[in-house]
């Protein structure tokens, strides 16, 4: 068991959200003026698309079917050019320059998830994929019923968007939006992990605080998950305790 991945962080003072060990190495990357602008209609567009589909099929929504739903929907309107050539280069745009060091997770931007290969569950408004089903399920029994499933399987439209989110709360900082929110390309929510948090804690699961909960310390003592943002991980993402992965 990888008891190190949850245990690294003892000794560091949580905070409330700053709980970050690690410093950026690279000066901070802004948006310009043309790329703020492409990027609140895009994400404006995706915003309308998901609410036209519903939450939990957006999850699991691809490119092709976005741009089709957009484009027979008269209230979202077509992507432009210019609004896909600023998909593309949120996309292919190699993230080493905004600080962030991931391994990416998805090749093409037209990827497709097989949804007869995730398992909905139920009333989470999210997807697992197929083999990690069992595996959530004897993480519920293990911990509890104040477990709750967050966030599941994401495709790259739903991380896009919420990048994009992201990167629009930080004023258009894309390095400091890239520590919360990975680029699209690169979110291991695409192949297998998911986040889990206490029930009722609503915002408060997706800060460091989740590392107070009498659930994180239940979690780090099972040997078949693991922690994937540790204080000073290699990715230069900032402490996750809630975002889980499969270690066996």
């Amino acid at each position: 068991m990888q008891r190190r991945d949850f245990l690294g962080f003892l000794g560091v003072s949580l905070l409330g959200n700053g709980a970050y060990a690690d410093t950026l190495e690279t000066e901070d990357v802004w948006l310009s003026k043309e790329q703020q602008l492409l990027l609140a209609s895009v994400l404006k567009k995706l915003t309308l698309v998901e609410r036209t589909i519903g939450h939990a099929n957006f999850n699991l929504i691809s490119l092709d079917e976005t741009l089709k739903i957009a484009k027979n929907y008269p209230k979202i309107e077509p992507f432009s050019p210019l609004e896909l050539a600023y998909i593309e280069e949120v996309f292919y745009t190699d993230p080493r320059k905004y600080g962030f060091y991931g391994h990416r997770t998805i090749d093409q931007m037209s990827a497709v998830i097989n949804k007869k290969e995730v398992v909905k569950i139920g009333g989470t408004g999210h997807y697992v994929f197929g083999d990690y089903a069992p595996l959530l399920e004897r993480l519920m029994k293990d911990i509890g019923d104040s477990l709750i499933l967050t966030s599941g399987v994401r495709s790259m439209v739903k991380q896009l968007r919420l990048h994009l989110e992201k990167i629009e709360s930080e004023n258009g900082n894309v390095t400091m939006a890239s520590r919360s929110l990975v680029p699209p390309a690169y979110s291991y929510h695409s192949i297998g992990d998911f986040d889990v948090g206490k029930k009722g804690w609503g915002h408060q699961n997706f800060t460091a605080n989740f590392a107070r909960t009498e659930e994180f310390w239940r979690l780090q003592k099972l040997s078949y998950v693991s922690m994937r943002y540790t204080i000073g991980n290699g990715d230069g993402v900032r402490f996750e305790p809630w975002h889980i992965k499969i270690v066996s």
